[in-house]
């Protein structure tokens, strides 16, 4: 599942770096040597720390207890933690400390804040080829998201890109489905608001629904940073020190935005289940949101499909993170250990069509090709946007769950809400925006 539980996300992200940074580990800091490696039977004792629920968690454990199964000189200890800010802040925790498991799970926005070097040991170049793991089997801008200061700290294991779910039956209503029942091309915001009005003819209201508001919401960020990216626009320099918004792209997009819900073409107020249910309720013809809410429409046997969200704004660029594999750092690694969570990445890799049934685009591209993946379907329909995915900038206080993603959200909230007009957002996320760039990473970065 890629969303958090409503509570405190802020308090417990800021309490949890600044433990890190302050060296406030209880009962972890002291630890002076890693672990035992074996158990009592004499297997290589595997920890395997995620963040996975939901569907996605129902996956990861048949997967994992799959692997358990072909390995029988591994003793393979998984643990699911819960998502978000509760998750990097153990994972951290354990890290600071040097008694972490062997494998993590890592989103990929989150990297440059999580301390590689630190809190986050490299993989071994000449152990990952050994283990069929080189970039080249990899889209490369998100292998090299994984590096930092030429080494690699985390392996992609997909990418979850924002996407458009649509009502076959009420598409099919409105002649916007094709003769093969896909939908119909759409490219440019208007051929987009014309698709939406003849929709609403059918659904008698708002056609389209998104997370629009809620405790923490990040999706209007999500969707903000989705259609900006189209046009070309940058929101931080490379080197992430400065603010590059392109004010007449991000008031165009921002402008759009406020038109959907002005003229009652997206359902106005809707936090993130509300969303889910409008949909799923087939009250709407379109949602946009993350692919991983696949399962929860397959299982409700809603007459429904998926597609990339259209190039509104000329690129057809997109919103999305990845799922990746780490090593949390370890004052000794044994070399059994050490072996075996190369092995369990690997495999990993290796099966993912299996977690591609939760929606996920496998970043592991022969998978991209395996006849098993093809035949998922909508799943492998919108494979292609493997190519096109924009990622949160790769500074401190950006990724899933992040400073960046909350504070923004808000703020890009009120464009859907009506609270707030394009030209105070604007203004507003800019000023949120330097307040970060101004706050220290409470980590201290990389090495």
């Amino acid at each position: 599942m890629n969303r958090e539980p409503p509570l405190s996300r802020r308090r417990l992200l800021t309490a949890g770096a600044g433990a890190l940074a302050a060296g406030a580990v209880p009962g972890l800091a002291a630890a002076g040597c890693a672990a035992p490696s074996f158990t009592a039977e004499g297997k290589t004792r595997l920890r395997y720390w995620h963040l996975f629920g939901g569907g996605d968690g129902a996956n990861m454990t048949a997967m994992v207890d799959a692997f358990d199964a072909e390995h029988p000189d591994i003793d393979m200890q998984a643990t699911q933690l819960d998502w978000g800010p509760p998750y990097y802040t153990k994972l951290g925790m354990a890290g600071a400390g040097g008694r972490a498991p062997e494998v993590g799970v890592l989103h990929l926005t989150r990297l440059a804040g999580f301390g590689p070097g630190k809190l986050l040991d490299p993989f071994d170049p000449g152990r990952l080829e050994a283990h069929g793991i080189t970039p080249d089997r990899f889209p490369p801008e998100i292998w090299r998201r994984g590096q930092v200061d030429g080494e690699q700290y985390a392996i992609p294991l997909d990418t979850h890109p924002i996407v458009l779910y649509y009502h076959t039956e009420i598409c099919e209503e409105a002649g916007l489905l094709t003769d093969d029942g896909g939908l119909r091309p759409i490219r440019g915001v208007r051929a987009f608001v014309e698709a939406l009005h003849t929709a609403k003819e059918v659904t008698g209201a708002p056609p389209l629904v998104a997370e629009t508001l809620g405790t923490d919401t990040v999706t209007p960020w999500r969707l903000f940073n989705t259609f900006y990216s189209q046009t070309g626009g940058t929101v931080l320099s490379e080197d992430g020190t400065r603010i590059t918004i392109d004010d007449a792209k991000a008031m165009e997009v921002l402008e759009f935005m406020a038109m959907l819900t002005d003229e009652g073409l997206m359902v106005r107020r809707a936090d993130y289940p509300g969303s889910v249910g409008i949909f799923g309720a087939g009250e709407t013809a379109f949602s946009l949101n993350g692919e991983w809410e696949v399962t929860t429409y397959t299982a409700n046997k809603l007459p429904f499909s998926m597609t990339r969200v259209p190039a509104l704004f000329g690129r057809p660029t997109v919103y999305a993170d990845s799922h990746s594999f780490v090593l949390p750092h370890q004052a000794t690694r044994s070399d059994a250990a050490n072996e075996a969570g190369y092995a369990f990445v690997a495999w990993m890799l290796e099966h993912s069509v299996d977690w591609a049934k939760g929606g996920h685009v496998p970043a592991y591209l022969p998978t991209l090709k395996d006849p098993a993946y093809l035949e998922l379907q909508p799943q492998s329909a919108y494979r292609s946007v493997i190519d096109d995915v924009v990622l949160d900038p790769a500074v401190w206080f950006a990724g899933s769950a992040s400073l960046l993603q909350i504070e923004l959200g808000a703020v890009f909230s009120s464009v859907f809400t009506g609270s707030r007009s394009p030209q105070g957002a604007l203004r507003e996320a800019k000023s949120r925006l330097r307040k970060l760039l101004d706050t220290p990473d409470p980590i201290g970065g990389a090495v």
